[in-house]
Parts: structure tokens; C-alpha cells; sequence
């Protein structure tokens, strides 16, 4: 039996700890070593832990820790394609790539998650209007599956098991190592316009009216507002800046690799009052109306990743933890749909001050893989106890009746009905498992609450 440590292991929203054999292998030896271990079973891979619920959580079985597993194997800089392992984090393709004149062709809210949880959760970031999402940029993947055997994939080769792995919550197999394609920039900073709006249709409007205008856009929204004002957004319509319109000190180095800015990290869990109504409204108030309209050239650190500046962040929500909600609603349904979505959190008083709306583009061919054409709108929901789970399922019922979804990424509380009547490729998607992992030897936490297993 290889040996490994029991540990209390949830992800970031530290909702759902489960006590679980963690096993970090060092190498790829070890690693194969794992799947000739009989008592390995329930297995799934973790990275870096950063998506929200138990989807890389297994208090039956055994979770692989991938951060070891981290290094590069070619890098083509005239091409802009990466080989890694699936430990490498977006942080580290960023350090090597920039300086090359590559960036990431599209990223979540933290540049620490890693390739394999990148590819697993099929992550997207503000550009997913123009660019899809993470698995659109992967040229091929290699899966350690059940038996222990070696399976290439590609849109190419074995499609259907590699489309099974975009967005498959790493239920497919163990992603070892993938090529990635990285997109040309002109430099590592970004042009930025700030502009308020006013109400939830203000900010649904802009995001339409401009999306082929800009590459990149987001919006911070205020989910406590309401009546007239329901739904008002500050929202970040961006583009790569040329070096051409750099100042001339920013221009002898337009590729250069910034030192995030570290603010304090948050030395211990905040109590449980902290973070109330009036607090964040408060915030709300003070972020919204110290807002201007104006545009500014940023470094893409500050764009893409505000909140990696403050370590431990998640602190902030206390103890018991919280919930990330993030909804998706098609275009016909997205203005009815999100209205009652923030009605309803505005009137149980979810206190939210990290909410954030997008605009989506076109799916992809991965049966599980979330985003599709409309809106989507991402809540921090503290764990409000007894109080929480009728909140969630009055939200799932709004999403139901507005054939909306939920991210797997960010879920903590969907329950398997929810879910089949949100995907329905979820037969699609355990037909190819079966044939791959007839026993379900890749389990998660999640997966048998969601009903990804058999």
C-alpha cells in the first residue's frame, strides 16, 4: 500500500471538509505506482484547491496531490505552445511565456490553479465572449486511466474521452501532462475603461453592445441593491495595450513579468458577524459611488487578478466557510432570470461584496463543460447556517425555470436531480466514463453528490 497521510482537506470556500488519504507523489514513478495499489481506490486528483466545493475532496478514498508534478517539457516560444505537467500553475506559464511576447489565452480570477484543474473544470475568464473557454486552447492531454494504462487525447485522437476530460472534474483519469496553445500579445499591460451602470439592463446592454469591441470584459455588481437601481454595475471593458501606447519607460520593457503587488495576508478567520448587510452595503456603496467613467493602462496582474494580492482571502468569510453561486442564464432568459436571482438575494440579505457578471460566447464540444452563449453571474454567499440551503434552493429553482445552470467548479450544494436537469449530456458523459473506468475508480466528493457515478 503506498503510503499516505489522513488530513482534513476542503477547497477554497472551505465549505465541505472531509478527512481524506492525501498522497503527493514526487514523480512520475510514484505516480504510476499508485494505480498498481489495490487500495487506492475512490481516487481523484487535486491541484492547487481553488475551486470552491468537494470536487477535489474524497472522504471515502484517496486524493492525488499534483503540485510536485510541475515541470516544463518543451516550450515553443515562435509557436506560443507549452508541454508541462499537470502541476504547473497558470502563474508559472506566465513567467516563462511573457517575456516572450505569450499570455494565457484565457484565465479565471487567480492565476494559482493549475493546468490539470484548468483543463478539468474547463475554467474561462473575461474573454470567453471572443475566445471560449480553457479546453478550446488545448491541443492534447495525457490521461493515466483506471487500469493504469497511457491514453493520448486531442481534438483529434480520442476525442470523445478528450472532450469527457474538458470540464469532466478529472473523472475521466489523471491528466499527467498537456500542450497548450498561448496567444500573441503585444505586452503585459492592458487598456481599461471604467464606466457605471446605472441598473442590471444598463450593464446587460453595454456588455452586448460592446463585446466586439473589446477582447476582455467584466462587471462588479452590487447584489444588494434594489428597486430601481437593482443590479448596478461598474463595469471593465479591456483590451492588450500596444507597446506603441506605452509611455516610453513602460516601452523599453513591454513584456516584463511585474512582481504582484502583496498586500497583508489575512492572519486569521474573521468572526462570523463581520460580514452582514449593513457591512456590505456599506462597501457597496462606497466602491460604487467612488467610481468614475475613465480609462487607464494597468499592468495584467491588476486586471486579471486583484484578489491575489491578499494570501488567504477566503479567511475573510470566518469558520463556517462559504459558497461561490455562479449562474448562467441563455440570452432569452438572462434579464427575467437574473433579476429574480438578485431579488432573491437581495431580500434574504446574502451578504455579497464579491459579484461578478460576464458575457458568454459559444459553447464548446465538452458534454460537461459549463458556459454556453448568455450571461453569467458569480455570488460569494456566506455559510449562513440553517439559513442557507433554503436560499440555494429557491436560487436553483429561479436558474430551473429559466433553463439556467450551475458551474461545477463553484458548486457546493447542487444536489443529482438538479444537475441532470441542467446538463443534458450527462448521459453522454458517463456512457464514454463507463467505457474507460468501469468500476468509477476517479471519484470525488462531488461526483456521488451530483450523481457522476454508477
Amino acid at each position: 500500500m503506498i503510503p499516505g497521510i489522513r488530513t482534513s482537506l476542503s477547497c477554497w470556500g472551505r465549505f465541505h471538509p472531509a478527512e481524506c488519504r492525501l498522497i503527493e507523489p514526487e514523480s512520475r514513478m510514484k505516480l504510476a505506482a499508485l494505480f498498481c495499489d489495490h487500495a487506492a481506490s475512490g481516487v481523484i486528483a487535486r491541484g492547487m484547491g481553488r475551486s470552491y466545493g468537494d470536487s477535489s475532496v474524497s472522504g471515502e478514498g484517496t486524493v492525488i496531490g499534483q503540485t510536485y508534478l510541475n515541470r516544463f517539457l518543451s516550450f515553443d516560444p515562435q509557436h506560443g505552445i507549452i508541454h508541462c505537467e499537470a502541476g504547473v500553475t497558470l502563474e508559472d506559464i506566465i513567467k516563462v511565456s511573457l517575456p516572450h511576447g505569450w499570455f494565457l489565452p484565457t484565465t479565471p480570477g487567480t492565476k494559482y490553479v493549475s493546468v490539470g484543474g484548468a483543463i478539468a473544470a474547463d475554467v474561462h475568464g473575461k474573454n470567453h465572449h471572443v475566445d471560449g473557454s480553457f479546453g478550446n486552447w488545448v491541443k492534447g492531454v495525457t490521461l493515466i486511466l483506471a487500469d493504469g494504462s497511457i491514453m493520448e487525447c486531442s481534438p483529434s485522437k480520442n476525442p470523445d474521452v478528450f472532450w469527457a476530460t474538458v470540464g469532466g472534474m478529472g473523472l475521466t483519469g489523471f491528466i499527467r501532462d498537456a500542450r497548450i496553445q498561448l496567444r500573441r500579445v503585444e505586452s503585459s499591460y492592458y487598456s481599461v475603461r471604467y464606466h457605471r451602470c446605472r441598473n442590471l439592463e444598463a450593464v446587460l446592454s453595454m456588455l452586448a453592445s460592446t463585446e466586439q469591441q473589446y477582447r476582455y470584459s467584466v462587471g462588479w455588481i452590487d447584489c444588494l441593491s434594489r428597486g430601481s437601481g437593482l443590479g448596478r454595475s461598474v463595469l471593465m471593458l479591456a483590451n492588450n495595450t500596444g507597446a506603441r501606447a506605452l509611455t516610453s519607460s513602460l516601452r523599453s520593457d513591454p513584456f516584463r513579468v511585474r512582481a504582484s503587488a502583496r498586500l497583508p495576508s489575512v492572519p486569521f478567520d474573521f468572526p462570523d458577524w463581520v460580514l452582514n448587510p449593513f457591512s456590505v452595503n456599506l462597501f457597496n456603496q462606497a466602491y460604487y459611488f467612488k467610481q468614475r467613467d475613465r480609462e487607464e493602462i494597468v499592468p495584467y496582474d491588476s486586471f486579471f487578478y486583484p484578489l491575489d494580492g491578499i494570501s488567504s482571502w477566503n479567511r475573510i468569510y470566518g469558520k463556517r466557510g462559504f459558497i461561490q453561486y455562479q449562474a448562467l442564464f441563455p440570452d432569452k432568459t438572462a434579464q427575467t432570470g437574473l433579476r429574480k436571482i438578485l431579488e432573491t438575494v437581495s431580500s434574504h440579505g446574502a451578504a455579497s461584496f464579491l459579484a461578478v457578471i460576464k458575457r458568454c460566447g459559444e459553447a464548446n464540444l465538452a458534454p460537461l463543460s459549463y458556459i454556453h452563449r448568455g450571461y453569467t453571474l458569480a455570488l460569494d454567499i456566506p455559510n449562513l447556517g440553517a439559513q442557507l440551503m433554503p436560499l440555494i434552493k429557491s436560487l436553483d429553482e429561479i436558474l430551473l425555470e429559466h433553463q439556467g445552470r450551475l458551474y461545477l467548479a463553484k458548486d457546493s450544494m447542487m444536489d443529482a436531480k438538479t444537475f441532470a436537469a441542467m446538463y443534458p449530456r450527462r448521459e453522454e458523459f458517463l456512457n464514454i466514463k463507463k467505457q474507460i473506468d468501469p468500476e468509477c475508480f476517479f471519484i470525488s466528493d462531488q461526483a456521488r453528490r451530483v450523481g457522476l457515478c454508477f
